[in-house]
């Protein structure tokens, strides 16, 4: 019997394992794909927001606000790249301009720091690129950027060393409430029995809720589209720069990322099926002139990837954090779309808050460890990377060229807690396919060292999802 099940490995159920793991209590993570951080995770816009944007009196605005600034200490903790480097939403006429400082008023309301309307001129000094028709912008200079993905394998990490429990290709069919727990069902795999339940479901997060509880919402799958452009174009802008928003969003913006690329995106599509994670000719046109009317010389010919992630967005405009009603024990923290990942720290607290009001006991460990160590071989001081050497001659072999990523980088990134399984698994812990080649070089060599470490045969080892085989056998 485990004191609290977590359905969902993303960025929000990452959060509630990872302060779970703070207390004497018996917890696991269920995730029906082969990895954490499989979903909208993996592929939204990687900002940490300032917290302006959100309406008033939502859960959205108050996280928000009470998210942004535990990143610091959060990402310090967890060694994850984290960068302040500010956002701009721009101008182009007066409608524009009053809207921006409408903005400003609503971010100084929530308490938002470091806040400041910029004049053409102003802008250009900091952006010298930005559209000549641009007549000021809004900068917020606690806006961030960050690797969700890495964020999350770090959150589930900690949580794992710190004694939750992980299971990976646990699809959940059924919930059924009995006295005093709920027996959870996965497709072929064992009933999970649990005191308390969390749906972090992502855009499944209706699904599971109806399987236990009266149906009070739903989630409206949205797709967005983006470019990952060579790093060869990083210095093309150094903030993170939005179109003013309108009905729809934020709208198509233009960001840097920690690693040195620049991502253009999102387009915005409302679907039915969750999981159509198709790339149109058609939205990624719409993607790049929208950028182009922010950055007119940015270009995607040097676009090394594109991709489409799904946004959660709820019928009722806001977060869904709360105790289902009439199912006592079992919390929903759904509808999570932006500023999601920006409020994830903040959300978690606020569920774990909700779920001790509702009788869950905490009781604070004495050894818990809020670190995790992940850096690369060629990130370290001279004198580690000396001593690794002498320990394992495989982190001098260079597998990923592009991205500089030895043997040894990789055999950790299987070996760690949570360690990677597939490609993209090796992939979002230490960036070999990352680079210019996407893979074209390293993969084989990656698949065959994942092969090698989880003694399976080559035909086993897989892309990311279930069936994405790479190898059907032999043929000579």
């Amino acid at each position: 019997m485990y004191d609290v099940a977590i359905i969902g490995a993303g960025v929000s159920g990452g959060f509630v394992a990872r302060e779970l793991s703070r207390y004497n209590l018996k917890v696991i993570v269920l995730e029906k794909e082969t990895d954490v951080s499989c979903g909208t995770t993996k592929a939204n816009s990687a900002i940490i927001h300032a917290g302006y944007d959100p309406e008033e009196n939502t859960l959205m605005a108050k996280l928000n606000a009470e998210g942004n600034p535990m990143f610091d200490r959060v990402c310090e903790e967890l060694d994850v790249p984290f960068k302040r480097n500010g956002s701009l939403v721009v101008a182009f006429d007066e409608d524009q301009s009053a809207h921006i400082e409408a903005l400003y008023k609503r971010g100084v309301n929530y308490g938002i720091e470091k806040m400041k309307i910029l004049s053409r001129e102003e802008l250009r000094e900091r952006e010298p690129n930005i559209s000549p028709d641009a007549t000021g912008a809004l900068l917020a200079e606690t806006a961030g950027i960050i690797d969700p993905m890495l964020l999350t394998i770090s959150l589930i990490e900690n949580a794992v060393a710190n004694g939750c429990e992980l299971k990976l290709y646990y699809t959940v069919t059924a919930i059924s409430k009995e006295d005093g727990f709920f027996r959870i069902s996965g497709e072929d795999e064992q009933d999970i029995e649990a005191r308390y339940v969390v749906n972090a479901a992502g855009v499944f997060a209706d699904v599971i809720h109806n399987m236990v509880a009266a149906p009070d919402f739903r989630i409206l799958p949205r797709r967005g589209q983006y470019f990952v452009l060579d790093k060869s174009e990083g210095s093309v802008i150094n903030s993170v720069i939005f179109p003013c928003p309108d009905k729809g969003g934020k709208g198509i913006l233009i960001t840097p990322t920690v690693h040195g690329n620049i991502l253009l995106g999102p387009s915005s599509d409302d679907l039915e099926d969750p999981e159509d994670l198709i790339t149109t000719a058609e939205l990624l046109d719409k993607t790049r002139l929208g950028v182009r009317k922010l950055i007119p010389s940015v270009t995607t010919r040097n676009s090394i990837r594109t991709f489409a992630g799904m946004r959660a967005q709820p019928d009722t405009g806001d977060f869904i954090i709360r105790e289902a009603p009439g199912t006592k024990g079992f919390f929903d923290l759904a509808g999570i779309k932006s500023p999601g990942l920006s409020a994830a720290p903040a959300s978690a607290k606020y569920l774990i808050g909700l779920m001790a009001e509702s009788g869950l006991e905490l009781l604070e460990k004495d050894d818990f460890d809020p670190r995790v160590e992940r850096k690369l071989f060629l990130e370290r001081p001279e004198e580690e990377q000396i001593k690794l050497l002498k320990e394992n001659p495989l982190y001098g072999r260079i597998i990923c060229r592009c991205e500089s990523i030895t043997e040894g980088d990789i055999l950790d990134a299987i070996h760690r807690p949570a360690g990677a399984q597939t490609l993209d698994g090796v992939k979002r812990r230490c960036r070999p396919g990352m680079g210019r080649c996407q893979g074209g070089f390293c993969g084989p060599k990656v698949q065959e060292i994942l092969a090698r470490e989880l003694n399976r045969p080559w035909e086993d080892i897989v892309l990311e999802k279930e069936n994405s085989y790479i190898l059907t056998g032999r043929t000579k």
